[in-house]
């Protein structure tokens, strides 16, 4: 289901000559005996996943999608960037499904979480909070903002019906308090890390409720398991993904710029950048993720691209049949001249864009091009996608003899900043 083109790229080394690397790597991967291996749940996940938990989500969300005008979605990091990713690039950035979907939990920002709270007070609101432990500072101070709300608005009695917990199985703040005050719970598995987890409850559930057909999107998840399930670098597009980030790191590209051409996919860019800049950058390697929408951004950053300092690559992330397409119209002035164009598929001017983009960053500018081709954005698709990265992410990393699954950086300025907030023991 997606196609991987490196003929644009500059790649002098032979894929051959990795494939012993390869193989020692995919088995570790699948024997589960590498670096990280206690979160390595999603590579079988297809075939290992709770399949009743599975079908009371689908209950829940029919259940919420009766009541909820608002679906508020509490979390932060991947806890709330697989499930936006997904869902804009499944229904687009103007859905009509009936139920709104809002991410809260993800900043600081006062002025964010205020708007939010003024634009929902007349409206029938759902809140799922989703977080392992229930103590990651940006979640719990927007879950205590919004269940106050909630609580004032409709009692706590009607709150055990509203508020969705999606947490650990059986220990934590987050998962005690959903005891205590009896909400609907779903599980994150001790085995899949937040950023590989929109495949479980932690994505499924807010998806499910915004209509997205998440048996689907593990049939795309079950079938990338199925077709990618091998070592032979000649027919796995993941891995031939992985070998050329590889390849190109080699060569001096060190930012790697994820290019999509419909703003649809832009989530699914930032949601790329914490699977590959979590998992990858450690122990002074990796390659920095970068993202950009063309042809928007080529009005702001073509210019670089094009001349200047020689520090990235781009990976084009291509949808072939677009989610709906329309005509140029015919203007009897053609004061704009573009009746060159009447008659012609949108979708068509997007492509030949691309192609002209293409082209002149190849040619011209010298910038090696990878092309990931999507069939179109449909849920089995993203799931299919969902693997896909996976896969090739944890074969890149592993590639560097680094922990995929880690990310101990990340803690540093939690320290400092609690030191700042005075919170007791920094």
């Amino acid at each position: 289901m997606i196609k991987l083109n490196t003929d644009h790229a500059f790649l002098t080394e032979d894929f051959n000559d990795y494939q012993y690397e390869v193989s020692r790597i995919h088995k570790m991967i699948h024997e589960k005996t590498g670096a990280g291996n206690d979160f390595l749940g999603w590579v079988n996940w297809a075939e290992t996943y709770d399949k009743e938990e599975f079908e009371r989500m689908k209950k829940v969300a029919a259940k919420v999608r009766n009541k909820a005008e608002v679906l508020l979605v509490c979390g932060i990091g991947g806890s709330y960037l697989g499930a936006r990713a997904a869902l804009e690039a499944i229904q687009g950035l103007y859905s009509d499904s009936k139920t709104e979907v809002i991410f809260i939990g993800n900043t600081f920002s006062s002025t964010y979480h205020l708007q939010v709270l003024k634009h929902i007070e007349n409206k029938s609101v759902v809140m799922n909070v989703i977080s392992k432990s229930g103590t990651t500072t940006e979640t719990a101070i927007a879950f205590r903002m919004f269940k106050e709300f909630m609580e004032n608005k409709y009692g706590k009695e009607e709150c055990r019906e509203r508020i969705i917990a999606t947490t650990d199985k059986a220990r934590g703040t987050l998962k005690e308090l959903a005891t205590i005050e009896g909400y609907e719970t779903f599980v994150i598995p001790d085995d899949i890390g937040g950023r590989y987890s929109v495949i479980t409850p932690v994505g499924l559930l807010p998806l499910a409720i915004a209509g997205v057909d998440i048996d689907e999107m593990m049939a795309g998840y079950k079938q990338a398991y199925q077709d990618l399930n091998s070592d032979d670098i000649l027919t796995n597009q993941a891995y031939r993904y992985a070998i050329a980030r590889r390849m190109l790191q080699n060569k001096g590209y060190n930012v790697e710029m994820l290019v999509t051409y419909e703003p649809s996919l832009s989530m699914t860019a930032e949601w790329w950048k914490q699977l590959f800049g979590e998992s990858e950058g450690k122990e002074g390697k990796g390659i920095l993720p970068d993202s950009a929408t063309f042809s928007t951004d080529l009005h702001s950053l073509g210019q670089f691209i094009q001349e200047g300092n020689k520090v990235l690559y781009e990976t084009l992330l291509l949808v072939e049949k677009p989610m709906i397409d329309g005509i140029v119209p015919h203007d009897e002035a053609d004061l704009d001249g573009l009746n060159y164009l009447e008659g012609k598929s949108l979708d068509w001017v997007n492509k030949m864009a691309c192609q002209g983009t293409l082209q002149a960053h190849e040619e011209t500018g010298g910038v090696p091009n990878l092309m990931i081709t999507l069939p179109d954005c449909s849920s089995r698709t993203f799931g299919y996608m969902c693997y896909f990265f996976f896969i090739s992410c944890a074969m890149t990393c592993y590639m560097l003899n680094i922990n995929p699954f880690n990310q101990p950086g990340v803690e540093v300025y939690k320290k400092n900043m609690f030191h700042l907030l005075g919170k007791k023991g920094y």
